[in-house]
């Protein structure tokens, strides 16, 4: 039987491929496989959203994960989605478990509660800093997993130290060998992300974690080889978006106060608002507290669009909700504009702030110094590379769509997936 194994880094970026093709299981990918060079996720970038169209094959209009956050304009503190349940329509796990395939999910965002034969899912809210991870597990979890696994490795998810890579990694080895490779594995890794937020998207430290992730990839490949059904398995290296250095920052909402949009209290708690930006890290969007109210929408829009002109703002794009269902699958009745910087710039939706354009390159603070929201077509894209079974040698695509994975890799498994927006890359497969 076919297998699939996707190694999935959070925002890799096509800049990597270089320095990965120079590392020792990386290389496999480039030599033995083939590529798309350039991979277009879906708008927003953001993990959640690009997660969901990588497995259904849908912009975010159509399997109706927005962002990572629920948007809420009277909670900023809205949870992140978590629940497959969320997710609208079939993903390529439900027609692989439909077609008898065994399916593995470990890590893998908006997945708890999935019919998956094995899932752990990313489930622990991403704040959450207590000793007791395992209540957001259970019930949303294989349990068979928990019992079998969770207290050799619940080290991992606690304290300073806590990494959810080492505690993903464990387990892919453990289900590998125990399971003898099931034939659809997801593995996601997060690691990646968190130092380019933190150092930017080319330098040593981002070098480091290709190697490590490099050193990872290779101990699957040899559970694999020892455990499971190599000669079979399609492997698949991607990232669900890349990411930009950042250039500038906003914090939108405060010139939307400033011009009368959004009324609060002496302490800076919201009382009233006519126009409310959320942040979507590098691109904003505007909601309207009356839709219907066409006067309103006609003065925001003129707002905006002076606001574009004046060049101190560095609004480069500003996008009607019409526009933005059109160019890009973004609605939702939270979105009636979108902006986006000139240069690359991220968005707050703070009220408390007294600085508009308050310093973003300040030591821990949470834009740190790269991020991702932007356009899809804007660098850095992200790749998808893969080799096996089932994958043509030496094919390399320029450019092309994230809707298209979830096709492509159904192909790799000799099924069909009929309800996407992307096709299959049918040159990539044998």
């Amino acid at each position: 039987m076919r297998k699939l194994l996707v190694f999935c880094l959070d925002a890799l970026c096509t800049i990597d491929l270089e320095y990965m093709k120079t590392l020792p299981n990386f290389k496999l990918a480039f030599e033995k496989g083939s590529m798309v060079k350039h991979v277009e996720p879906v708008y927003p970038t953001l993990t959640y959203p690009c997660h969901c169209s990588i497995l259904t094959g849908k912009t975010v209009k159509n399997h109706g994960i927005i962002h990572n956050e629920i948007v809420d304009v009277e909670n900023p503190r809205a949870p992140w989605y978590s629940l497959r349940s969320q997710i609208k329509g079939e993903t390529l796990m439900d027609i692989a478990k439909f077609n008898g395939y065994t399916t593995c999910s470990l890590t893998w965002p908006v997945s708890g509660g999935a019919d998956i034969d094995y899932n752990m899912p990313m489930i622990v809210p991403i704040d959450y800093q207590g000793d007791d991870p395992y209540q957001f597990y259970v019930n949303y979890s294989t349990q068979e997993l928990l019992d079998r696994y969770y207290w050799k490795y619940e080290h991992y998810l606690k304290g300073e130290d806590k990494n959810l890579d080492e505690f993903t990694m464990h387990l892919a080895l453990d289900i590998i060998e125990d399971y003898h490779q099931p034939d659809v594995m997801l593995v996601k890794m997060c690691d990646l992300d968190t130092v380019k937020h933190c150092e930017g998207i080319n330098n040593d430290e981002v070098k480091k974690q290709l190697r490590k992730h490099d050193r990872q990839f290779g101990q699957i490949l040899e559970a694999v080889k020892r455990f499971g059904d190599y000669e079979n398995t399609n492997f698949v290296i991607l990232g669900d978006h890349g990411q930009q250095n950042i250039k500038r920052h906003i914090n939108f909402n405060l010139l939307l106060k400033e011009n009368g949009f959004i009324q609060t209290d002496e302490n800076n708690h919201l009382i009233d608002w006519q126009a409310y930006c959320h942040s979507a890290s590098m691109s904003g969007w505007i909601q309207l507290k009356d839709p219907k109210d066409e006067n309103l929408r006609q003065k925001v829009h003129d707002f905006l669009m002076k606001i574009k002109k004046d060049p101190q703002y560095n609004i480069g794009y500003v996008f009607t909700k019409e526009e933005a269902d059109e160019k890009f699958g973004l609605a939702s009745e939270k979105i009636d504009f979108v902006i986006e910087g000139d240069e690359p710039m991220t968005f707050d939706s703070t009220l408390s702030g007294k600085d508009l354009f308050e310093e973003y390159l300040k030591p821990g603070w949470h834009h740190s110094l790269a991020s991702h929201g932007y356009l899809p077509f804007r660098d850095e894209t992200t790749a998808f590379l893969a080799f096996g079974k089932n994958v043509k040698e030496g094919v390399v695509i320029e450019r092309g769509s994230m809707l298209n994975e979830a096709a492509t890799m159904a192909t790799m498994l000799g099924l069909k997936m009929e309800d996407t927006e992307g096709i299959q890359w049918q040159e990539l497969i044998k």
